[in-house]
């Protein structure tokens, strides 16, 4: 396979100020959490990520424990990489790692160590035969760990030129402000903050979204569908080979309760007559609020990113449509 990239690639994508950064990000980016491990079909990985990059998908996001097995995500995109975006490409990419769960044995292989962070990220740009990705993340915060050498780690990371901007991912809304201003008082700028949200997980309205805004932070939420469950797969209870019917994973049988199936019918309703699937309605709702910069999504064949990528077409709500939903959302 020979990869040219499609010549109308930012045609028809949607990119947003991140924060008060000089950086635009795409309104869809692509992450890499599941299906592009060392357990998964190289080869469909490899077309999911040309198809991202030709519908203007610039943002790609990893961390360093993603696979299974760990690593071997962070592996397979620097063999993609390393093949197909050749020359220049690398400069119209965005890659973002992390680091804060557990990699390697022993007290240095897991949490906000320095020690552990920037071991971590060296391995990182190993795998991915990369001089420095563009987005840093601590994963979570260390309850142990002082926060000022948390974020002493990320500046440094950035002097040293191994990342160009740092992001939090997991940190709650106070957390998000201590660590925000140490930043700001070392000289590297918080650019983005990377947390859980949808439309059945919403704790970031409760502070967060108001503290990445006042301090011009981005944010790009991840699990957006809930893990599978704000799409139609759902709607008749949990159907062999979906994540919910496995016994690991972190969609469990027990979250798909009959209370969850009726409101996503009703959810699937709404979406129907605003011409959009689930999936896409449930996307097009967390862009609808301009603190957030892009939203973070999975895929697991070119269909898939296609046809949520479709979402970008009809991202307004009418106040009507915004009601009803919190009606069946309460």
């Amino acid at each position: 396979m020979y990869y040219t990239p499609a010549t109308d690639r930012y045609n028809n994508m949607t990119y947003n100020r991140c924060g008060k950064s000089g950086i635009q990000l795409p309104a869809v980016s692509l992450g890499l959490w599941h299906n592009f491990g060392s357990v998964d079909n190289f080869e469909n990985g490899r077309s999911i990520i040309h198809n991202a990059f030709d519908k203007g998908i610039t943002h790609f996001d990893l961390a360093n424990n993603y696979g299974p097995l760990p690593g071997s995500a962070e592996e397979n995109f620097g063999r993609v990489l390393k093949q197909d975006f050749t020359g220049h490409l690398r400069d119209e990419l965005i890659i973002s790692t992390k680091a804060g769960y557990t990699m390697w044995p022993g007290p240095y292989g897991d949490w906000g160590s320095r020690k552990y962070l920037v071991s971590s990220l060296d391995q990182s740009l190993r795998r991915m035969q990369l001089d420095y990705v563009d987005i840093f993340y601590s994963h979570r915060p260390d309850p142990s760990t002082p926060i000022e050498e948390t974020m002493g780690a990320l500046h440094n990371i950035v002097q040293q030129g191994k990342a160009l901007y740092v992001g939090l991912s997991n940190y709650n809304a106070e957390q998000t402000k201590v660590a925000v201003e140490v930043l700001k008082s070392l000289g590297t700028p918080c650019l983005i903050h990377q947390p859980k949200y949808s439309m059945f997980e919403r704790w970031i309205e409760g502070g967060l979204l108001d503290v990445l805004e006042a301090n011009g932070v981005g944010c790009i939420p991840f699990s957006p569908l809930a893990q599978g469950l704000l799409t139609d797969r759902y709607l008749n209870g949990i159907p062999a080979g979906s994540r919910a019917s496995k016994p690991s994973g972190f969609l469990q049988e027990g979250d798909v309760t009959p209370e969850r199936i009726e409101k996503v019918k009703k959810l699937n309703v709404l979406a129907q007559q605003r011409g959009q699937s689930l999936a896409q309605m449930a996307l097009a709702w967390i862009l609808k609020d301009k603190r957030i910069t892009t939203v973070l999504i999975g895929a697991s064949s070119v269909s898939q990113l296609d046809n949520n990528l479709e979402t970008l077409k009809n991202t307004a709500f009418a106040k009507e449509e915004l009601d009803a939903i919190e009606a069946i959302l309460k």
